[in-house]
Order: structure tokens, then C-alpha cells, then sequence
């Protein structure tokens, strides 16, 4: 089996990626914090406690994993986000058209 080559980035495509990827985040932490407001408001006995901390503890080990900005993994992480719904193909603009072609293609995987 042959590897493919590797995409390299300019420091303008690295630039608008962490970009991106902060936009992203900024998002989805957003949307968790409203869930974690509302999920406090309803908090009745220790056991509710105990299950916020597991959510948090598990939202958070999956907003670790997501947010993969090395270089070999790029494209696959912004195509998760778009895919997400938590980033959108225009916000990528400034990548080259073959760039985001293959992200619009990774997202329907």
C-alpha cells in the first residue's frame, strides 16, 4: 500500500485554520455552557451532581480528541467540524480550492 503524499500548508492556510478551529471551538463550548446552565437550574440531589461531572468529564475528553490541529490531521479535523455543523466550508476561504474540496468531500464519509 502507498502513502500519500502529505499536504503542506502555507502559514497564511496554517493561519486561517487555527482560525477556524478557534471559531469552532468557541461554538461548541458556547452551546455546552448554555446545556450546563440549564442542567445546573434542575440540580435536586447529589446523584444529579455526580452525572453533570460525568458529562463534563466525557464532553471534555471529546473536545480534546476533536480539536487535532497537527498538520497530518487537518483536513480530517475540519471536515469533522463541518460535518458538525460547527464550522462552515466559506469560513475556510483562503485555503486553496484543492484544500477545500477535499474537506467537502471528507464530510460526506
Amino acid at each position: 500500500m502507498t502513502q500519500s503524499p502529505e499536504v503542506q500548508w502555507s502559514q497564511k492556510e496554517k493561519a486561517i485554520a487555527e482560525r477556524a478551529l478557534k471559531q469552532a471551538y468557541d461554538r461548541e463550548v458556547k452551546v455546552l455552557m448554555t446545556g450546563i446552565r440549564e442542567q445546573i437550574s434542575s440540580l435536586s440531589v447529589p446523584d444529579d451532581l455526580w452525572r453533570l461531572h460525568d458529562l463534563l468529564s466525557a464532553k471534555r475528553h471529546d473536545i480534546d480528541g476533536k480539536y487535532d490541529h497537527r498538520e497530518v490531521s487537518l483536513l480530517f479535523t475540519l471536515s469533522r467540524l463541518v460535518k458538525d455543523d460547527l464550522l462552515e466550508i466559506a469560513e475556510l476561504e483562503g485555503l486553496t480550492a484543492d484544500k477545500q474540496a477535499k474537506v467537502k468531500i471528507l464530510t460526506r464519509m
